[in-house]
């Protein structure tokens, strides 16, 4: 409302209704009038201070709000007056990267802060950004004189800021000091091609030289070697000693290698086995001296944490281009000469030869025709009998037979090794164990019937429910199944192995260890575990009446036997003499050809307790 309106209006009611103008009264509207005016001049300058002061302080907080948010980067970032060089801004990261508190850098120039060397590069940097007006981009850039110690990696940043005129005005930098980072991804990368116990390059690393070394033979026309090496005995000196042991001998036994190799390419490649790639151009002769001068080395005795475990080495070559020109064919080349000087025992040095080739190809050949045996149900379960020492049958000893079409009955020493590295035993395995079950249920006479179980068998899969599902199936009673085991199935992860079978044993199985005395451990798992039964090897059976030392054994392990409450099993009992001998010491059973040979049950229905009429009709 305008002054003029307000008076009028003011007016109007101070006059009465005789058209007088009372003053009293209009002085006190206008008065009044005056008042209002004043309070409201008073509101709108308090709210005006009032805002004024809420925007000072929404701004202190927003730059509080950045300088935390800067000082708390976990970067080195600065911010220097473009023209001097001259700190105005430190964060925290920054006092760390550089090694001082931020009183005693900002306003100082470089020369101010730091040693004359550092100083002059910082100065240079700082000049050139600012002349170009382009920003520095430095990658992991490696400073060789640095204010937080020599040789970090760094990566930074610098850039100018210029004013609305366009002159420089600030110098805006971060530094990140990826060190650590770097050192990680170097040691993650080292890992990936090197062997974490010996520090020796893996095999993915030595698959890798080897390429390029094929490359550049294949392109200059020269030769070279490689070497397949493997430890003689590691595993017994493993189990016997234990892993931190056996850990020690490996790192003492790639040390060895790697130190008498000749510069040569040295890597582990898993286990207890090696390779050596050789240097261009070397002889067979020298490569000969070399793997003789490495079995040596490691021959001798390596002391390792106050045991003397004694292991040897066997030494497979083969040479480029003679005995292959690509990596495949040199390798398994190289490991077939490692088998033979390993057959022939071990500790030797052996070169490729033509015949070995034909070794190789025959053995692929022969697990050719086992797989295909496998799958066509060709292989056969033989059954040989277990007896008392007066001649009662107690049993019968389930074993698998080859016939191939071909090449006969093929030995079980040459086909069952061959379905162990393969994994194959584990169909075998099961499948010997399913008809020998079968068979046995299916018995008048209710006689044991063991079956061999293979380490690998222990390794995969789960064996306790494949056993339980097969008695199941089968309908043989638990405590009508014996298996046998040797001690390689407790060699490497003991405890699961020894839990397995004691739930083997909970179901009511028997457990007996086969070959005991030609292991380094049997005393010691005979500790470990109550077994139902030991089976003396036959390679002490059969020199009894030759070798006084093997009756010695013999008298030895039943000793023992009797004093652990274990019965005994003499295995390869051939003649009456061994028999008689065996009784004299109280050895309780027997399994051998003066027993029985393996053959088909059908040669033994008498001892089962069926005719050959109920085995026609059934």
């Amino acid at each position: 409302m305008s002054m003029h309106r307000l008076f009028a209006e003011q007016l109007r009611c101070a006059t009465d209704a005789a058209g007088r103008v009372q003053l009293v009264k209009l002085g006190k509207l206008v008065s009044a009038a005056y008042e209002a005016s004043d309070r409201d001049r008073q509101r709108m300058t308090e709210a005006r201070a009032k805002t004024h002061g809420q925007v000072e302080e929404d701004l202190l907080r927003t730059r509080e709000f950045l300088d935390t948010i800067v000082d708390n980067i976990p970067i080195a970032v600065f911010a220097k007056c473009a023209k001097d060089s001259r700190y105005i801004l430190l964060n925290r990261a920054g006092e760390d990267y550089y090694g001082l508190p931020r009183e005693q850098m900002l306003g100082r120039t470089p020369e101010e802060v730091f040693p004359a060397d550092v100083a002059r590069i910082v100065n240079e940097q700082d000049r050139r950004v600012v002349a170009s007006g382009m920003p520095m981009f430095l990658e992991e850039h490696l400073l060789e004189v640095g204010v937080k110690g020599h040789d970090r990696v760094i990566n930074s940043r610098k850039m100018l800021i210029t004013d609305a005129a366009g002159e420089p005005q600030y110098l805006v930098g971060v530094i990140e000091d990826v060190t650590e980072r770097i050192t990680t991804q170097e040691r993650i990368s080292h890992l990936a091609h090197h062997d974490a116990l010996t520090d020796l390059p893996n095999r993915s690393a030595f698959n890798a030289a080897l390429s390029e070394r094929l490359e550049r033979a294949q392109e200059a026309s020269t030769s070279f070697a490689v070497l397949s090496l493997d430890l003689d005995r590691f595993k017994e000196v493993n189990d016997v000693f234990g892993h931190p042991v056996g850990d020690m001998l490996m790192r003492a036994a790639a040390g060895r290698l790697a130190e008498e190799s000749d510069g040569g390419f040295v890597a582990r490649i898993g286990g207890d086995e090696f390779m050596i790639l050789m240097p261009d151009d070397v002889c067979r002769e020298e490569v000969l001296a070399l793997g003789e001068r490495l079995v040596e080395a490691i021959g001798n005795e390596l002391e390792v944490d106050d045991y003397l475990p004694h292991v040897g080495l066997s030494v497979g070559i083969a040479i480029y281009p003679d005995d292959g020109v690509d990596a495949v064919t040199l390798l398994a080349n190289a490991d077939s000469a490692l088998y033979r000087a390993k057959r022939e025992g071990r500790g030797r040095v052996c070169f490729f030869e033509s015949a070995m080739d034909r070794e190789l190809r025959d053995r692929r050949l022969l697990l050719h025709d086992l797989r295909q045996a496998v799958e066509q149900n060709q292989l056969l379960v033989y059954f040989q009998p277990q007896a008392r020492m007066d001649g009662e049958i107690i049993g019968f000893e389930a074993l698998v037979r080859w016939n191939h079409p071909t090449r006969g009955f093929v030995p079980p020493d040459q086909f069952i090794p061959l379905a162990e590295e393969n994994g194959l035993i584990i169909q075998i395995g099961e499948w010997v164990l399913r008809e020998a079950c079968r068979e046995a249920a299916s018995w008048p006479r209710p006689l044991q019937v063991a079956v061999n179980l293979s380490p690998v068998q222990f390794q995969a899969g789960d064996l306790e429910r494949s056993i339980h599902q097969i008695l199941l199936e089968t309908g043989l009673a638990p405590t009508r199944l014996e298996v046998e085991i040797t001690e390689g199935v407790l060699i490497g992860d003991f405890t699961r192995a020894l839990t397995l079978l004691r739930r083997l044993k909970a179901l009511g199985i028997r457990i007996a260890m086969d070959d005991f005395g030609t292991g380094y451990s049997s005393l010691s798992y005979l500790q470990s575990f109550p077994f139902d039964k030991i089976k003396i090897d036959r390679s002490f059976i059969s020199d009894l009446e030759e070798r006084p030392q093997s009756a010695e054994i013999v008298r030895a392990v039943l000793s023992l036997a009797h004093a652990l409450k274990i019965p005994v099993v003499a295995e390869g009992v051939e003649t009456e003499a061994q028999r008689v001998f065996l009784a004299r010491e109280a050895c309780e059973e027997m399994q051998g050809y003066l027993i029985g040979r393996p053959e088909p049950i059908e040669r033994y229905l008498d001892l089962i307790g069926v005719t050959v009429e109920q085995r026609l009709s059934a």
